[in-house]
């Protein structure tokens, strides 16, 4: 299990993001175009406010916004899933899966 969390981190450390079907390109094109903070960005600023090690990452535009979609465990093998606004880096949403 351990393995497999020290993976998944390095895969998002890397700036590796998971996003639904044609949302990749369009995902790219807005950070280029500075609509959207890049990956590397808002894990810097949220990396000591998220419940444990982070172990995927996915982003998706809902109603016009932009949203990364964080997965973290804690060490008592707790789930959490964490919603973050693309533009601002805001933590949206904590909770518990």
């Amino acid at each position: 299990m351990r393995a497999l969390v020290l993976a998944a981190t390095v895969l998002v450390a890397g700036g590796l993001a998971q996003a639904h079907g044609r949302d990749h390109d369009a995902a790219r094109r807005a950070v280029k175009a500075g609509e959207i903070r890049p990956l590397v960005d808002i894990l810097n600023e949220i990396r000591s406010k998220v419940p444990g090690e982070i172990i995927g990452v996915e982003i998706e535009q809902k109603n016009g916004r932009w949203l990364y979609e964080f997965r973290a465990i804690d060490s008592k093998g707790h789930l959490f899933e964490i919603h973050v606004d693309g533009r601002s880096g805001e933590i949206e949403g904590v909770k518990e899966k």
